[in-house]
C-alpha cells in the first residue's frame, strides 16, 4: 500500500506541476480554474493526510522552481493553502463514514476546500499582506472569482475518485 500511495502521491505532484502550464495561456486562468488544487486534493482523499500534506507542499514549490509559477510573491500562502487542503482531505475521508461513498467524498472535499480558503486568508491577512488585505478581497478571490475552478473541482475530483475506485485503486478506507 504504501507503494502505491508513494506513486499516486508522485502522480499528483507531477499533475500539479503539469496541469497548471495548460491554462497560463489563459490571462487569469490559474486563479479562476485553480489547476494546482485538484491534484493535491485528490491525493489527500485517495493516499492519506500524510501524502496529501507533502502533495500540498511539494507541488507549489516545484512547480515555482520548475516553472516559475507561482511566482514568489505567492507562494508562501499558497503552500500553507495547499497543504490545508491535502491535510484535511485526507483526515476527513477517514473520519467521515456514511455507507455512500459518494457524501464521503463530497463532504471531506467540501470542508477541505473551505478549511484551505480559511487558512490562505488568515495566513494573508496576518503574515504575508498585513494591512493590505481585507474580507472584500479575501472573498472575492477565494469564492467568487475562483467558482468556476470550484464548480470544476467539485466535478472532476469526486468522479476520478469513484472511477479509481471502480479501477480497484483505492478503496474506501
Amino acid at each position: 500500500m504504501k507503494t502505491r500511495h508513494l506513486t499516486l502521491t508522485a502522480a499528483c505532484i507531477a499533475l500539479g506541476v503539469v496541469l497548471p502550464q495548460a491554462f497560463h495561456a489563459i490571462p487569469n486562468a490559474g486563479s479562476v480554474l485553480l489547476p494546482m488544487h485538484i491534484p493535491v486534493l485528490l491525493c489527500g482523499l485517495i493516499c492519506s493526510w500524510p501524502y496529501g500534506l507533502a502533495c500540498g507542499v511539494l507541488t507549489p514549490i516545484l512547480s515555482h522552481l520548475i516553472t516559475g509559477m507561482p511566482p514568489m510573491r505567492y507562494l508562501p500562502p499558497m503552500i500553507a493553502e495547499l497543504a490545508v487542503y491535502g491535510l484535511l482531505a485526507g483526515i476527513l475521508i477517514r473520519l467521515i463514514k456514511t455507507k455512500n461513498f459518494t457524501f464521503n467524498i463530497y463532504a471531506a472535499l467540501l470542508i477541505a476546500m473551505v478549511g484551505g480558503r480559511i487558512c490562505y486568508g488568515i495566513i494573508n491577512a496576518l503574515i504575508f499582506r498585513v494591512g493590505a488585505y481585507s474580507m472584500h478581497i479575501w472573498l472575492t478571490s477565494a469564492f467568487v472569482t475562483s467558482l468556476p475552478g470550484i464548480a470544476v473541482q467539485l466535478i472532476t475530483i469526486p468522479a476520478l475518485c469513484m472511477a479509481l475506485k471502480r479501477a480497484r485503486l483505492i478503496d474506501e478506507n
